[in-house]
């Protein structure tokens, strides 16, 4: 077994590149020929000095036996050595039973053995990886034929690849694209079951994946959502829509959408693109797109829920900053329901009229329900005292502190000195 550096064309282009092999000299019928064991590709970073010790290493990884005298190597080479094994070993062709004997002659069959042995002693841990969540997400994925539809878009076998592993790297070890790479070569056996060699994929090729899921974001939601939708019986009729934004470090010059707004993360010193997102009733995505970072709420919802095609009647549910009247009026002469939470800041409330329930943490909170003069709107006004009291520092906090805390922090923090200090002093820390 050797290394061997040839030359090569490409046929589309017409370029002349060089390129590595991992080759074994066997002797066919008296004549020595040499058979391509891998292709190592144009960039095999391995210098040509290593290359010898290399085969070695491969040679007693693939005898699967013990050595008499171990070849000492650098930790990066034997890491190298351990991932071209293991190719090799994945490629190695499964052995085929001979075949049984006629009825006549078959002797009767030996009981099966119900204690297997093993040397504990004699096992050796190498390239631990996982496959569980790995072969879950690649279920999923066929039962959608996700794969086919990335081909019929047109992304090549690499790209399809990538976009695969960044998916149910999500799914397993959520993180960047360099997060992403790292989890792959380092502990997923993804790699293994789709036969593909992620530790010679760069980074750039992951970006470009997000790039391509972007690209074709439109057809794959629709495509995906029918598919779920039929599988699971699911309907069209409640869907939820919110916005968030994130912020870049950095001026983000090349990228369009980005501009400075409100940014929910108090991030108001950084450019921010703003995200929708749009579910069904059972959680699953309908529609996702990306805004420029100082788009105002209430202006997206039309253009996010004209394209869905929802039936009239649908349920549409959102929080306050997308409540705007000219957004309540437009949802009406759709034919939509919705649930909001009010923009109007006095509360039309009258205790006499209310019900009393319990919260789930045994707090009593009046309700009034109160139906507009035209019939075609239910308003629904709560009242809790507990939350009064804590909002106004008069108790003090409890066991509940962590969560109301961050609620009323935010309305707090516009409060005169003295009460900020009063009030910090019990716990405002936790916002």
């Amino acid at each position: 077994m050797y290394i061997r550096r040839t030359h090569t064309r490409n046929s589309a282009t017409g370029e002349r590149y060089h390129t590595h092999r991992l080759v074994r000299s066997t002797r066919v019928g008296g004549k020595v020929r040499q058979i391509t064991l891998l292709n190592l590709g144009r960039h095999f970073a391995v210098p040509p000095a290593d290359w010898p010790t290399l085969c070695v290493r491969l040679e007693e990884l693939l005898g699967g036996q013990g050595v008499l005298l171990k070849v000492e190597i650098s930790a990066e080479l034997e890491r190298t050595a351990q991932r071209l094994g293991a190719q090799l070993l994945a490629r190695q062709p499964v052995a085929t039973p001979a075949p049984s004997p006629t009825p006549e002659a078959a002797p009767p069959p030996a009981a099966p053995a119900e204690v297997d042995t093993i040397e504990v002693d004699s096992l050796i841990l190498s390239r631990p990886r996982s496959v569980g969540v790995e072969s879950v997400g690649l279920w999923a994925m066929a039962q959608l034929e996700f794969a086919t539809l990335l081909d019929t878009l047109g992304l090549n076998g690499p790209e399809r690849s990538a976009i695969l592993g960044a998916i149910i790297a999500r799914m397993a070890a959520p993180g960047s694209e360099r997060a992403t790479r790292r989890w792959l070569v380092d502990a997923s056996g993804l790699g293994e079951l789709l036969d593909v060699d992620f530790e010679t994929f760069n980074l750039m090729r992951f970006y470009r994946a997000s790039d391509a899921l972007r690209r074709h974001r439109a057809t794959i939601e629709k495509t995906l959502f029918a598919r779920v939708s039929e599988f699971f019986g699911l309907d069209w009729t409640v869907t939820l829509y919110d916005l968030t934004n994130t912020f870049f470090e950095g001026e983000a010059a090349a990228n369009r959408r980005a501009k400075r707004g409100h940014s929910k993360e108090k991030r108001r010193d950084c450019p921010l693109v703003t995200l929708g997102l749009v579910l069904d009733g059972s959680g699953f995505v309908r529609r996702s797109e990306v805004f420029d970072g100082n788009v105002v709420e209430g202006t997206t919802l039309a253009g996010m829920l004209a394209g869905l095609g929802a039936p009239t009647g649908a349920l549409v549910v959102m929080d306050r900053g997308m409540a705007t009247e000219e957004n309540l009026v437009w949802l009406r002469a759709q034919g939509y329901r919705y649930l909001v939470v009010s923009r109007e800041r006095q509360r039309q409330f009258d205790a006499d009229a209310a019900t009393s329930i319990q919260s789930a943490g045994g707090d009593p909170i009046a309700v009034q329900r109160v139906l507009d003069a035209e019939g075609g709107e239910v308003r629904l006004y709560c009242y809790s005292e507990c939350r009064r009291q804590r909002e106004s520092g008069s108790e003090q906090p409890t066991e509940n502190w962590t969560d109301w805390g961050p609620r009323v922090w935010l309305r707090w923090r516009k409060r005169p000195a003295r009460q900020r200090r009063s009030r910090g002093a019990t716990g405002g820390g936790q916002g």
